[in-house]
């Protein structure tokens, strides 16, 4: 399709040209008709355009103001309808097949809560339309519970319960809208959940806030038949000191306490991986490990900055390892890849937003190719399966299933009277192993 709204000018589609193709306006390697392990190479990535860092996000940082000139800047509802134009004229020119946006990126902010709810309703009524129209659908709906001065001192875990009413009002709301649009997933991003110093902190009050906040979501979701996953977002810091949803492992410890761990599942981002200490495929693993999967930001850090700059990916050995745990995980259900990302502030060309897709999406598919010829010859899960092999014996099985005490086992070593011989973990051969797929 060609744009309609004329901010891309006369690009009419990005269409797959190849590997051999010098064309930024093309892909070389994301071809969504391609099989892979006997799925369509869209089912298996099922690719998302955020809403916020692409359409409202100026190009500012922590020294400098704007660099982006948008015509859709502003806050009113004809602007609102502009910019839901030019979004869906992206989505359909980078054929991705989904979208996600928080409630705040779409429609004006309100005098009061009920205006922001009703022009948020008016927005839906446009995104059905336009959804309609060509055909995008929605991966996932949030609420901005973080950048309004309400919410300086958090959401969930406000000390104020006015805030904690106003948040949940704001959820309510946003989850009715997803609902309504088919929206597959509704994610739940704690940005301030978390504290500046303890010395003005009750975490025990705080932590049962949120537990107490995310039962309602869940409880909310049956009250309306919602048939989505809930999602929780992990990071460990960026904007507060110190985020209550630190990692991976943090998060399902806390559903664990509040009774949530087969309700809520993990949107986990690379970037606040990396901000954690992790690996992206450390953390895809623990949630494989607990069972807590659920879909992913696809966007990277600068490793040398230390903090969250929410890049495009372009590393394709990361994004292999990453795409074989998900595999390894059964793939995507309800979630998906959502490009987390937004351009460098000098990148002010409109088709820099196409490129930097073009780019990131290419990526992702070198590295699900990659992780599905991995999983397909096995040669990594063979050397672990048989690393492994000697707990399918019936006396190492014992020590595991609660039939031999401890004193038993240590009878055992006693009458055997051999010591064990150390085997190699192989690392550097398993690494060499990848690299021949990347």
């Amino acid at each position: 399709m060609t744009s309609t709204t004329g901010f891309f000018g006369d690009i009419a589609s990005i269409d797959f040209e190849g590997p051999d193709s010098v064309n930024p306006l093309a892909f070389r390697h994301y071809n969504p008709e391609e099989m892979v392990a006997g799925k369509r190479m869209e089912d298996h990535l099922r690719f998302a355009v955020c809403y916020w860092h692409n359409f409202v996000w100026p190009g500012g940082d922590p020294f400098g103001g704007q660099t982006f000139e948008r015509p859709w800047f502003g806050d009113t509802m004809d602007l609102a309808r502009l910019k839901a134009d030019v979004a869906f004229d992206m989505f359909s020119l980078l054929k991705s097949p989904y979208f996600c946006f928080h409630d705040f990126d779409v429609r004006p902010e309100g005098a009061t809560f009920a205006e922001s709810r009703k022009n948020l309703e008016q927005m839906a009524d446009y995104f059905e339309t336009k959804m309609e129209e060509t055909g995008v659908k929605l991966l996932w709906g949030t609420a901005n519970l973080f950048s309004h001065r309400r919410f300086m001192s958090g959401a969930a875990t406000n000390p104020d319960p006015d805030v904690f009413a106003y948040a949940a009002a704001t959820v309510k709301a946003c989850m009715d809208v997803t609902h309504r649009l088919g929206g597959e997933n509704y994610v739940l991003w704690g940005g301030r959940e978390g504290y500046e110093t303890l010395l003005n902190t009750d975490m025990a009050r705080e932590l049962d806030q949120m537990g107490r906040f995310l039962n309602l979501v869940v409880e909310y979701k049956h009250k309306i038949g919602f048939p989505g996953t809930i999602l929780i977002e992990p990071k460990p810091q960026e904007p507060t000191k110190h985020q209550y949803d630190y990692d991976v492992a943090t998060v399902y410890g806390f559903l664990k306490r509040y009774g949530l761990e087969n309700e809520v599942r993990v949107n986990i981002e690379q970037g606040h991986a990396i901000l954690a200490g992790h690996s992206f495929e450390h953390e895809l693993a623990t949630a494989r490990a607990l069972g807590i999967f659920g879909s992913i930001d696809m966007n990277r850090n600068d490793y040398q900055s230390g903090w969250d700059t929410d890049q495009f990916p372009n590393n394709v050995p990361e994004m292999a390892l990453a795409y074989y745990q998900i595999l390894e995980a059964g793939g995507f259900t309800t979630g998906g890849t959502n490009f987390d990302a937004k351009l460098r502030r000098q990148s002010i060309d409109p088709e820099d937003l196409l490129i930097a897709h073009i780019g990131g999406m290419d990526c992702c598919a070198r590295g699900l190719k990659a992780a599905a010829r991995m999983m397909e010859e096995k040669t990594l899960s063979d050397f672990v399966t048989d690393r492994y092999a000697g707990w399918k014996q019936g006396g190492a099985e014992a020590m595991l299933d609660g039939s031999m005490p401890l004193e038993a086992i240590a009878a055992r070593v006693e009458a055997e009277g051999t010591d064990p011989a150390p085997r190699s973990g192989k690392q550097e051969w398993l690494e060499n192993v990848v690299n021949r797929y990347v």
